[in-house]
């Protein structure tokens, strides 16, 4: 267990050093801010949605290794899927750090964030960027927090 572990960490860690898709976005649709008062993370999330599925997702910000490789792994995840699956992969993303009971559902590369769950403190980092792009689907104006 400890080398998938390690492997995990390294694939965290290689998202936090260089992020994908960590970038203002040209010609959004969609843009909300985020903010963990707890740590001081922000982060700026942009898509680009085109007939209900998001061709583009971004990201901008600053903050901790779980909180830039949360919001690197999202983008990731979110290109190509409809808008209406969103809400839904956020909830199987949340429960998954939370460690809330039920069948868990395969989140493909996002579960190396998986080890969060042991550390409660660090759960507002991994979903920090999640709230921030349901804010975006939202048009929400005002920043959202995770407090």
């Amino acid at each position: 267990m400890s080398d998938l572990r390690e492997i995990y960490q390294e694939v965290i860690f290689d998202h936090y050093r260089a992020p994908r898709n960590c970038r203002a976005l040209a010609g959004a649709s969609h843009k909300a801010e985020g903010y963990n008062p707890l740590c001081g993370d922000k982060v700026v999330v942009y898509l680009q949605i085109d007939d209900g599925v998001i061709r583009d997702a971004s990201f901008e910000g600053v903050g901790c290794a779980i909180s830039t490789a949360a919001a690197s792994l999202m983008t990731e995840a979110l290109k190509g899927k409809r808008v209406g699956d969103v809400q839904i992969l956020f909830e199987s993303f949340h429960d998954m750090v939370t460690g809330a009971p039920g069948v868990p559902q395969a989140l493909g590369k996002l579960e190396v964030l998986a080890g969060v769950r042991e550390f409660p403190s660090r759960v507002k980092c991994a979903t920090l960027a999640w709230h921030t792009v349901l804010a975006a689907l939202k048009d929400q104006r005002e920043p959202v927090s995770t407090e």
